[in-house]
């Protein structure tokens, strides 16, 4: 923290400014820096449209629940303006004769249009547009409005466009294998699943820069330390393909050479082959159904609740939720998929039985890693 403490925040390069905000989270970057992104930001002031999809606005929630710095303050520091966020305004949508009546401060629908029209904002989409019934966007509407509609006025007239959570950034819950997905095609922003040529904006023939901040819900840091980073100009929107995976996930959360099991506040059971048979034990979780393994995010480093516990560390199994083929890749969650690949190259099941067999001998992890190449090269 020390070497943080002394940067010169304003004259960080992309590659250092990345290091910190992996390392520490909103509230810190935020309280160090707080001088040096006031005299930045002191003649400017950033634009936010909030757009709900088909969601349960979770990721809004898991947002109002930051914690020093909390959301206003944030916003505060950011010189953000929050222009619409459905979820937090007050005011709702008057129509007459199936048009938006009254004015901009009473109805949020005009507001909203206004806002669009004006331009130079940053779009945040939270939950999936259906495309469905026949390309219609019906089944998800918004008084009058499907929301497919709402999505690409907004996402057309944008600087770039974040997506938050599961459902913006691949679809999410309800593109789940179901007798009713075809009929409702939800779509992801930019992805469906794993699939970039489904996202709706592909579906609507609109190129803008995409973020996805995956997590079900996403982590309060990741969104505000990645809108910090673009507001501040730490990350060029236009050139986004250093910062981002395959996925348009920020590789500082979502880094793709390690996952979650990584930094596990159980690893130590693992590497010693304690793996539990139910949820009632402290050991590792792997073989009541831990998704970690093969699930990129830093919430080991970085935790929830103001950084006291995770998943994990509570006694539940990491259920993928980062993922994008979230949820039908990742389930069942509380069973042990033993053909899903895990790391050096080998199943689940293979790992589990490796590991109990390396607790009996008293060796750890890289008697597991030893054992499993030699196999390979037999």
């Amino acid at each position: 923290m020390e070497k943080t403490e002394k940067q010169d925040f304003l004259s960080m390069d992309r590659r250092t400014f990345l290091k910190v905000v992996g390392a520490i989270g909103a509230s810190a970057f935020l309280g160090l820096h707080r001088s040096q992104i006031t005299k930045a930001l002191e003649l400017s002031k950033t634009k936010i449209i909030w757009l709900h999809g088909a969601e349960c606005t979770g990721c809004s929630a898991s947002l109002l629940d930051a914690e020093d710095p909390d959301l206003t303050q944030a916003l505060n520091k950011l010189s953000v303006d929050l222009v619409f966020h459905e979820t937090l305004m007050a005011h709702q949508g008057i129509f007459v004769d199936g048009k938006p009546a009254s004015t901009s401060e009473l109805n949020s629908e005009i507001l909203l249009d206004e806002a669009i029209e004006e331009g130079n904002y940053i779009l945040v989409v939270e939950g999936a547009i259906a495309n469905g019934p026949d390309g219609s966007g019906k089944y998800c509407m918004y008084g009058e409005r499907t929301f497919k509609d709402m999505f690409a006025k907004a996402a057309s007239n944008a600087n770039m466009i974040m997506a938050v959570g599961m459902c913006a950034a691949f679809g999410g819950i309800n593109t789940a294998d179901s007798d009713l997905a075809d009929l409702t095609d939800f779509r992801g922003v930019d992805f469906v699943k794993e699939s970039h040529s489904k996202g709706m904006l592909t579906e609507l023939g609109i190129d803008k820069p995409v973020i996805n901040i995956a997590g079900c819900p996403s982590h309060p840091d990741w969104i505000l330390l990645t809108l910090a980073a673009v507001i501040l100009g730490k990350i060029d929107i236009n050139d986004l393909d250093s910062v981002l995976d395959k996925y348009k996930r920020p590789l500082v959360f979502f880094p793709e050479t390690n996952t979650m099991h990584d930094n596990c506040p159980r690893r130590g059971y693992y590497d010693r082959g304690i793996l539990d048979e139910d949820f009632s034990g402290e050991g590792c979780l792997l073989k009541v159904g831990c998704k970690g393994p093969y699930a990129r995010s830093d919430c080991g480093l970085r935790k929830w609740n103001g950084g006291v516990s995770m998943c994990t560390q509570a006694g539940s199994s990491c259920i993928g939720c980062s993922e994008p083929g979230f949820p039908d890749s990742t389930s069942p969650f509380y069973e042990m998929g033993e053909d899903k690949p895990l790391m050096y190259g080998v199943d689940i099941d293979t790992a589990a039985k490796v590991g109990t067999a390396a607790a009996a001998a008293g060796v750890g992890i890289h008697a597991i890693r030893r054992f499993v190449f030699k196999d390979d090269e037999e």
